[in-house]
């Protein structure tokens, strides 16, 4: 058989890839997560009984979006990391942008209360679960996550499991923030930042492992 011959046999019957396959199987993973986030939160926690009220608060839109600003930069990076080749441009320069805005914030909060008012605006009153609770909320959406990345071809495998962890983190933050009660600045940017690290840790480890090709 000649090379020409083998090549239009290799060839033959191949389909063409569809273009918006990776924007299909990430809007996917997105989807369901966020609905099983929600199913989870729900279930286990309940939206906050004054959520009528807190909605015309500018903080409870602050508390929103700053998980939600993360998340838009980390799934871009997520989804340029799971194809090889791809630059990450300047996508990772705005993940830190809303922590510093709501830390600033915080600082400028801290910096006008006595020291005695200072260590109960940073603990508020669920400081002991509220990243743990975060990262409970989010586990469906870095599940769908890593299954989006699972599929495609990441060849940093490490880099690309953490991104899918703090952009599943950022969007189980903003479910969970339906229920939390808290809403100062300086407990959202050392508890909230926290429980979007442990997903982001937790999508490096198992990103090193299960995502390699």
């Amino acid at each position: 058989m000649k090379t020409d011959d083998l090549i239009a046999l290799l060839a033959s019957g191949v389909a063409p890839v569809n273009p918006d396959a990776t924007r299909k199987r990430f809007q996917t993973a997105l989807v369901w997560g966020v609905l099983g986030a929600l199913l989870v939160m729900l279930s286990g926690y309940g939206v906050r009984h004054d959520l009528a009220l807190a909605v015309g608060l500018p903080m409870f839109w602050v508390k929103l979006a700053f998980p939600l600003a993360i998340c838009l930069p980390a799934v871009l990076l997520t989804l340029r990391l799971s194809r090889p080749g791809m630059p990450l441009g300047k996508a990772w320069m705005a993940l830190p942008l809303p922590w510093l805005a709501v830390a600033t914030i915080a600082v400028a909060t801290l910096a006008s209360t006595t020291p005695d008012e200072r260590l109960p605006l940073v603990l508020g009153k669920t400081w002991l679960t509220c990243a743990f609770n975060i990262a409970w909320v989010s586990t469906p959406i870095l599940l769908g996550m890593l299954w989006a990345v699972k599929g495609m071809a990441p060849t940093r495998p490490a880099l690309a499991g953490a991104c899918a962890g703090l952009a599943s983190a950022a969007a189980g933050a903003v479910v969970y923030a339906l229920h939390c009660p808290e809403m100062e600045a300086p407990f959202l940017a050392v508890w909230y930042m926290l429980g979007m690290l442990i997903p982001t840790a937790l999508g490096a480890v198992v990103g090193a492992k299960w995502l390699r090709w």
